[in-house]
């Protein structure tokens, strides 16, 4: 194999400098790049498709596991956390990370992590990179309400804080986030927007749309036994029967 290309990231410098000092002191490696928060790594993730990227899972606003769920499926690396939690450690494996590295990281546990890494990548899969990104949205769905989008412009990631969203809906693998007059598309589906958004300030009125419950301005009921819902913003979204009682919980 050819000399696996690595992005370090943790927002610790000392810890992302150790590790970057590792990597380049290791014959088979090659320090592409290095980055001190998810929207960092992202970029960099995209943009030089490294073989290995090594990350910490606790970073702020955006964790490890997020960075990893908010990939497209064919620019996922081979994926080493990072961590100081005996639990992430164990949560690695079980998302299915090639490794983890707990801190602080010696260097006889990080030559075994890579060389478990450069076996795991000799063999890597298409299932293999599906079971990833799975076992990672699950992970970071389970760390709470989400309070942020992420979306991509070409090779650059930035937040959409929720409350700035009116609503959304399905495009194929996608969210398409409607924010005022522009549309932003974040990765995911609508189930894991259900379970991962507040339900008092959304609501699923469709089984692809999505709305803020604050941006409604009327509520029309329909012979059919739906309703039009029409929006601040002057958008017009049909509900179906079958999401009719979340309609008229917001009518009592």
């Amino acid at each position: 194999m050819n000399r696996l290309r690595v992005i370090t990231v943790d927002d610790e410098p000392l810890t992302r400098e150790r590790i970057s000092d590792l990597v380049c002191g290791t014959e088979d490696l090659e320090l592409v790049g290095e980055a001190s928060n998810g929207l960092e790594a992202l970029d960099l993730i995209t943009s030089l498709v490294p073989d290995l990227v090594l990350i910490d899972v606790e970073m702020p606003e955006l964790s490890g596991f997020g960075v990893i769920a908010a990939l497209e499926r064919d620019r996922v690396p081979g994926v080493v956390f990072i961590t100081a939690f005996e639990r992430y450690a164990v949560q690695a494996f079980e998302v299915g990370a090639i490794d983890y590295l707990q801190k602080p990281v010696t260097r006889t546990r990080f030559t075994a992590a890579i060389e478990r890494a450069k076996e795991r990548l000799a063999h890597a899969s298409a299932a293999q990179r599906r079971a990833l990104i799975e076992g990672v949205s699950v992970a970071e769905r389970e760390r709470g309400r989400r309070a942020r989008f992420v979306v991509r412009r070409a090779n650059v990631h930035e937040f959409v804080p929720v409350e700035q969203v009116d609503w959304m809906d399905s495009a194929d693998n996608y969210i398409r986030l409607h924010v005022g007059t522009r549309t932003q598309l974040c990765r995911g589906t609508m189930k894991e927007m259900e379970e991962t958004l507040d339900p008092a300030r959304f609501i699923r009125i469709h089984r692809s749309a999505i709305v803020a419950a604050d941006r409604i301005a009327t509520i029309r009921a329909q012979v059919s036994g739906g309703y039009i819902v029409q929006l601040r913003t002057g958008v017009r979204l049909r509900s179906s029967r079958h999401y009719a009682a979340r309609i008229r919980s917001l009518l009592r």
